[in-house]
């Protein structure tokens, strides 16, 4: 507990010079100077020099500035009793609940704060030990790096928003687009193929991206994913709202030859025939237990039943689709519904 009341001690501190630092920066530049010629009268300063700066030139004295400024903020859950229902008289029945709160605190490591028994030593733990507590794993050099991003609960989701079973084109035009985006905004992103409510994308087998730190790598490109699809939501359903937030996960796999990535390409696909069960009347269960070990052959002999010649279908619902850039022009995303 100890070391992880003087981690965040570290981070508030981090926050407490770094806003005080940029608070100077931008007080200089609102005045005149350029932000070159700011960082350059900063340079090499102390705490105190700054706040002598704020106060002489600015009349601020750092220490009224708002505690989520200069503090940050913490996020913790407390014991509040909750209104679960009114009995017939009016009266409340309240429970017992944990909610999450937002709480400003000058020092996040005090016993106050903790309720803890305050140890005298967390102010002399140097960042450099805290850091040592930091697991970095490092994707393997020279093989290629595959990101896939899953969405999350969809299923209640595709519910929810009243997508269509089992493909929905808006849908996936939508996860399409959010692909294009990732590919824009990460040059080292070569090639992407999605399904259904998840995208796999390829990294070139000699990228440096965050010096190849897997949490890095996955966390950005999940973030911008999920953060794309929410922005162009109403490019794609502008008459939809949402019912509860988006959000993805994912997970990252290195490759070590093109023949091992083609194979991983091609396993990725997704079956119609369960959802046009369910919506012949068909239990969830039953299409489950009636589809199990069926090949290829014998789901197109169902689909006929409804009338449907699979391969007649759109390939973006068969196949999948498929995002890399134009040879001809590296600035273009070019989005391919393959068959192959």
């Amino acid at each position: 507990m100890e070391v992880l009341q003087a981690y965040l001690l570290w981070r508030q501190t981090e926050c407490h010079i770094s806003n005080q630092y940029n608070t100077c920066l931008w007080k200089l530049v609102l005045s005149g100077k350029s932000e070159k010629e700011a960082k350059e009268i900063f340079k090499g300063t102390q705490k105190q020099e700054q706040n002598e700066l704020l106060f002489q030139q600015f009349g601020i004295n750092y220490k009224d500035l708002p505690q989520i400024f200069r503090q940050g903020s913490c996020a913790i859950k407390i014991k509040v009793d909750d209104i679960v229902k009114y009995r017939e008289n009016g009266t409340p029945v309240k429970r017992p609940r944990k909610k999450a709160v937002i709480v400003h605190s000058e020092n996040v490591a005090t016993k106050m704060f903790w309720n803890l028994v305050h140890s005298e030593g967390i102010n002399k733990i140097k960042p450099e030990y805290l850091r040592s507590f930091q697991f970095e794993s490092r994707l393997m050099l020279s093989t290629w790096i595959v990101v896939r991003i899953d969405g999350c609960h969809f299923h209640r989701f595709c519910e929810d928003n009243g997508f269509q079973k089992p493909n929905d084109e808006q849908a996936l035009e939508l996860m399409n687009s959010c692909a294009v985006s990732l590919l824009e905004m990460f040059k080292d992103i070569i090639f992407a193929y999605g399904v259904s409510d998840e995208y796999s994308f390829v990294l070139n087998k000699d990228s440096l991206l965050y010096q190849r730190q897997s949490s890095k790598i996955v966390s950005a490109l999940v973030s911008l994913f999920s953060s794309m699809y929410v922005m162009k939501w109403k490019e794609f359903f502008p008459e939809k709202e949402f019912k509860e937030p988006p959000y993805f996960d994912g997970r990252s796999v290195c490759y070590p030859s093109c023949e091992i990535l083609r194979d991983y390409l091609a396993w990725r696909h997704y079956s119609t025939c369960f959802w046009l069960l369910v919506k012949s009347g068909t239990s969830k269960t039953e299409v489950q237990s009636s589809l199990k070990g069926t090949q290829t052959r014998e789901k197109n002999e169902l689909l006929a039943q409804f009338c449907i010649d699979y391969n007649a279908l759109p390939i973006i619902f068969r196949m999948g689709s498929s995002v890399f850039r134009d040879k001809m022009n590296q600035h273009e995303m070019t989005l391919l519904n393959t068959v192959t």
